[in-house]
This record gives structure tokens, C-alpha cells and sequence, in this order.
């Protein structure tokens, strides 16, 4: 009888090991749970980016006003006929100058 006591308590040693420290256990449990949330909240992000970059798409493909726009926005492009002024702010140094 004492050696079923015995392999009996070494049972629940053993299983309230696994859920308090091991691979199983509630605090890894708890730990992946924030990993979950986590990623809900990365993968949310990247869908609204995705949107956004599927209207941008979008409207590429569907006129020239949106290509026009990200070459002179990113390019520095300027329409034949037009005039290109570039105003630059005054150095510290080019003040000194015009006194």
C-alpha cells in the first residue's frame, strides 16, 4: 500500500510540474497569448498599409493625375512650358551678408 502512496504522489509531482514550469505549462500558455495579441496588432498595421498601397495601385492604373503627381512630387519633374522656382530658406550665414 505505501508504495501505491508513493507512485501515487510522484504522479502528481509530475503533473504539477508540467503545469507550473514546462513547455505546457499556464505561464507559457500566458506568455504565448500576449505573442497572439502581438501579432493581431502587427498584422492589423500591415493591412491597413495594404490598403492603402492597393488605392494607390489602383489609381496608377487608372490615370495619368496620379502619375503626374509622384513625378513631380518625387522626381522633380515639370511639365514643357512650365517655369520651375525653387525657394530656399536663408542660411545663418547669408544673412550676415545682406546687412
Amino acid at each position: 500500500m505505501k508504495w501505491l502512496i508513493a507512485v501515487l504522489l510522484l504522479l502528481l509531482i509530475g503533473l504539477q510540474y508540467r503545469l507550473w514550469f514546462s513547455e505546457g505549462s499556464l505561464s507559457h500558455r500566458a506568455e504565448l497569448q500576449k505573442q497572439i495579441e502581438r501579432q493581431k496588432a502587427e498584422n492589423k498595421k500591415l493591412r491597413e498599409r495594404n490598403a492603402v498601397l492597393a488605392i494607390e495601385v489602383e489609381e496608377l492604373k487608372s490615370g495619368l493625375e496620379a502619375i503626374e503627381e509622384r513625378a513631380r512630387e518625387q522626381m522633380g519633374m515639370i511639365k514643357e512650358g512650365e517655369t520651375f522656382i525653387m525657394i530656399t530658406p536663408l542660411t545663418p550665414s547669408s544673412e550676415n551678408h545682406e546687412q
